[in-house]
């Protein structure tokens, strides 16, 4: 064994010298293109919403885009009759997570998806944390029809609580326990901020959250531990993504305004 910069090497790896050095951003082995994609699209999408609603929509004043794609089951909205999911417009599920009330809002969120996000892409890979993404915005979604139908409701908070979710069970399949988790004590503080705070959807964090620990857990661990074809876990986070969206329909049309 010959002496090196780091510990010992093999005189056949010592010979072939092909090892390479990493700075910064350089030095992750994955690079978070899906979360830097979704933080850019959540961006322009806000400032989209300036520009056809005016300066109201810069603290979230209710603009066009919220009116059109923010999550909504049925109701009357300031006096006009409001269409949403239970008239066919499913998409608002998947559009509401990229809408936010105002620049704090946005900024809340980007920045927990910039730390969660790149966590989750440098773990699993960028296919995963897209998938466990997109199935937590839907799960938040449709926590938010299940507990507040009624709600004009928007952001990304369902998605990034599904990143925690997710992650806690990638901590759980690197042998680290749930109490022993770093996460505990951040998603404690949120879940604090989740039920103290007046306007914050309860149910749209909630069911993202536990779309994320679902998904994390098919392709965080599952996957991983089980000696199963690589598209097995992703056919099954499709399968309950269609689901989702059919029990968020479902539950948009059984909503009655006024009434639930």
């Amino acid at each position: 064994m010959q002496q090196a910069s780091v510990g010992f090497h093999c005189p056949e790896c010592a010979k072939s010298g092909n090892q390479q050095v990493y700075v910064g951003m350089q030095s992750l082995q994955t690079r978070p293109v899906v979360t830097l994609g979704l933080m850019a699209a959540n961006v322009a999408i806000y400032l989209l919403g300036i520009a056809v609603g005016g300066g109201d929509a810069v603290m979230g004043g209710s603009e066009p885009l919220q009116r059109h794609f923010a999550l909504i089951a049925k109701a009357t909205f300031d006096g006009r009759t409001l269409s949403g999911v239970a008239q066919g417009e499913w998409y608002r599920m998947l559009s509401a997570g990229f809408l936010h009330y105002g620049a704090l809002h946005l900024a809340m969120n980007m920045y927990a998806l910039w730390i969660l996000g790149r966590a989750i892409e440098q773990m699993g890979g960028r296919a995963k944390m897209a998938t466990i993404y997109f199935v937590s915005l839907l799960a938040g979604s449709l926590g938010a029809l299940v507990l507040s139908p009624g709600s004009l409701t928007a952001g990304a908070s369902g998605a990034i609580f599904g990143l925690m979710g997710a992650l806690l069970l990638a901590h759980r399949a690197a042998g680290i326990p749930l109490r022993n988790s770093p996460l505990l004590p951040l998603l404690a503080i949120n879940a604090a901020f989740t039920l103290g705070v007046p306007g914050i959807s309860i149910g749209g964090h909630l069911g993202g959250f536990i779309g994320g620990a679902i998904t994390g857990w098919l392709l965080l661990d599952y996957g991983a531990r089980r000696e199963v074809p690589d598209w097995v876990p992703y056919a099954i986070s499709g399968a309950l993504a269609v689901g989702i969206v059919v029990a968020g329909v479902i539950t948009a049309n059984s909503y009655l305004p006024g009434v639930g």
